[in-house]
């Protein structure tokens, strides 16, 4: 069986995977039933070798029907190199335990587990991410909503050389608050209008409405940038976020520890409607309990539709008019994974989806 696959830059699933899983499988074995078992995909190899493109999500989905549950299949082998690492080219195989649970163990590129394993001159270089690397680097580069934390640290315009209060490609601009180096290159934002939240209305962020790109020539403060590339004049004001970022993947899939019931606020670089790898916000956060990797489902709404009674021989059926209201349940759209929280609100990537999702669906939990 074929993975998905997306290019990416070589991330690293550091040394908090492995805390992260151990602390995530004895707080799931206490909590929940000992003789439950994860149910296995129906088609699980019982080997698989690791390939490039892959990401720890691909994996999971291709040994389990949910892959949230993998800390719970995930053995570490104390005797290899790095355990809580996966790289391409390493095995992984399915086996049971005493108690009949599967579980994974993994063999290094070469098919041998080692007792002293060889020295790798990156040791971290090239592991495998929890999810696409680019397809969050584009939206984190660029952010297209912008929660107040944002807003109040960013750096900002304060001028451009000419004192205009509006600059373009090839302008110079004057910035407070950057850290980079000349060389350092940085995306600008405007501010746009506010979001709110459906539930109650509260302004909880920002629309972010990309301007242009500078090039950070002058450090300092302020520092002097360069405009290179301007999708809409900049103004005084707006906001700078560097475009190369370093953007922490290190988590691992699994279902939040509360009850959530949120929606999708916002969809990002869409109109009506997002698919696999797109990036979504929606209306819950840090204060509601969710953390990057908590994985949740969307749920499209069911209709309102009118029963007009039964059709047959000898049925009178009513008119729209006066037929009973009937509402239809919810239906399972998709599987996002929540990357990046601030209070009220998280920024998520849509994992799978069997429909269109779009802005107020559902999310809960999985």
């Amino acid at each position: 069986m074929s993975l998905q696959t997306l290019g990416h830059r070589a991330g690293i699933v550091s040394a908090a995977f492995l805390a992260a899983t151990l602390a995530f499988s004895a707080g799931s074995s206490a909590q929940s039933d000992p003789g439950a078992s994860p149910t296995l995909a129906a088609d699980a190899p019982a080997r698989y070798t690791v390939r490039s493109g892959d990401t720890l999500w691909d994996i999971a989905s291709l040994f389990l029907r949910d892959p949230w549950l993998w800390p719970e299949i995930w053995y570490v082998n104390p005797q290899v190199d790095n355990p809580h690492l996966i790289y391409p080219g390493d095995v992984l195989v399915l086996a049971y335990g005493a108690d009949g649970r599967p579980r994974l163990t993994m063999e290094r590129g070469d098919g041998v587990t080692r007792l002293s394993p060889r020295v790798r001159s990156e040791p971290l270089a090239g592991a495998i991410t929890t999810i696409p690397y680019e397809a969050v680097a584009a939206f984190m580069s660029r952010p297209m909503v912008l929660d107040k934390e944002q807003i109040e640290s960013a750096p900002h315009v304060v001028s451009s050389r000419d004192q205009h209060l509006i600059t373009s490609a090839g302008n110079t601009i004057y910035a407070l608050g950057t850290d980079g180096e000349a060389g350092t290159r940085y995306t600008i934002v405007h501010v746009g209008e506010p979001l709110r939240d459906p539930d109650d209305r509260e302004i909880v962020g920002y629309h972010g409405i990309f301007a242009a790109e500078a090039n950070l020539t002058r450090a300092g403060e302020p520092s002097t940038l360069e405009i290179t590339d301007s999708r809409r004049e900049t103004h005084n004001g707006d906001l700078l976020f560097p475009s190369d970022v370093d953007i922490n993947l290190d988590f691992i899939p699994r279902a939040p520890d509360e009850q959530m019931d949120g929606r999708i606020m916002a969809l990002v670089n869409a109109v009506s409607m997002v698919g696999q790898y797109q990036a979504v916000v929606i209306n819950r956060g840090a204060r509601h309990g969710l953390e990057p990797g908590h994985v949740m489902a969307v749920y499209q709404a069911g209709p309102m539709v009118r029963d007009r009674g039964r059709a047959g021989p000898g049925s009178s059926r009513t008119g729209n008019t006066f037929a009973t209201k009937v509402q239809l349940p919810d239906e399972r759209a998709g599987t996002l994974m929540v990357f990046k929280t601030f209070d009220r609100i998280s920024y998520a990537l849509i994992l799978e989806s069997q429909a269109p999702i779009r802005e107020l669906d559902r999310v809960g939990n999985p």
